[in-house]
């Protein structure tokens, strides 16, 4: 099977990679920005035509794309996740190549939702934030595109390469710099919000089982579980071996909540988020991933703990 990777070089990408070529039935072509690809070609200023010239001498049978920008202004996010993705699919319109297309999108697209609820792929999307709105453009694009097309909504990746400007990256960077600085107290503001998050790996075998599939449409790839980010910080903690005390402030100079781990009253309801969440899904988002299951025949198969050990590693080795 040839399979066209765009976007190699980012966070998913690189994992979906690794994933591909772990397949001795794929060979794979990288399409991207850096000099280390096959091809360089840039989605956001590059013509449909050129691309089309290319899919149709390399003929793949399937096309991922993981490019994409989840930082900048509206325009920017524009050019790299939605004007990119209409040159991908118009170029798979006019090329003979028939590849199928596996687009990544994202958990942003759907927005906030209610506390307690899981959202499942016929939510109405609502997304809060310019992010949002342009990769749910970019999946409005492909499904109305006429292509052997499926969309993989992916809610919040961690694990192993977690950027440092993520929730996540942030959490493990200020624990590195408290440990370095032998400080016996952390304390740490937005931390109420609870998230959906899935391990990159996982994320890259929902790909791989895409890309083998014949599903179209939407499918959601979380793992069907929200975690306050005060307890992702607990574990994390725990996984650091930080024997400080945590501390969760309501705002920038607020009193401190009580230390992360303390027992929670059952009238005690979640603190909001003293900072809004970047991706503009309010305080909670938590994926149904059934379709995953019953479409895909995929499952989550690595641990939060897991993914914060990962995150954790990368972090301690810049003690």
């Amino acid at each position: 099977m040839r399979v066209l990777l765009i976007g190699a070089n980012g966070y998913l990408g690189r994992f979906v990679a690794d994933r591909l070529l772990a397949d001795p039935a794929v060979q794979l072509t990288v399409l991207g920005r850096g000099d280390d690809a096959d091809v360089r070609f840039d989605l956001a200023s590059g013509s449909p035509g050129a691309l089309t010239r290319f899919l149709d001498a390399v003929h793949p049978g399937v096309v991922v794309n993981c490019a994409g920008a989840t930082r900048g202004g509206a325009r920017d996010l524009t050019r790299h996740n939605t004007v990119a993705v209409a040159t991908v699919c118009e170029a798979l319109r006019r090329s003979g190549c028939g590849a199928r297309l596996v687009q990544i999108g994202c958990g942003a697209e759907y927005g906030p939702s209610q506390p307690g609820s899981s959202t499942a792929e016929d939510a109405v999307p609502r997304p809060g934030g310019p992010y949002g709105v342009s990769k749910l453009a970019a999946t409005e694009l492909v499904l109305g595109s006429g292509l052997d097309a499926v969309v993989l909504r992916v809610f919040s990746p961690a694990g192993p390469g977690t950027p440092a400007g993520s929730p996540l990256g942030r959490l493990a960077e200020a624990m590195r710099r408290a440990m370095q600085s032998g400080d016996g107290e952390l304390k740490l503001a937005g931390l109420g919000v609870q998230r959906d998050f899935i391990d990159v790996r996982d994320v890259a075998r929902a790909v791989h089982a895409a890309s083998l599939s014949a599903a179209q449409g939407v499918i959601n790839i979380g793992s069907g579980r929200a975690v306050r980010l005060r307890d992702a910080a607990s574990v994390l903690a725990r996984v650091a071996g930080y024997g400080g005390a945590l501390h969760e402030l309501d705002g920038p100079s607020g009193p401190p909540r009580p230390p992360i781990g303390h027992p929670r009253s059952e009238t005690e309801h979640p603190p909001p988020a003293a900072y809004p969440y970047p991706d503009g899904c309010g305080s909670w988002q938590q994926a149904d991933v059934r379709t995953a299951r019953d479409r895909l025949g995929w499952r989550p198969r690595i641990t939060l703990e897991e993914s914060l050990a990962d995150i954790w590693m990368e972090a301690a080795c810049r003690i």
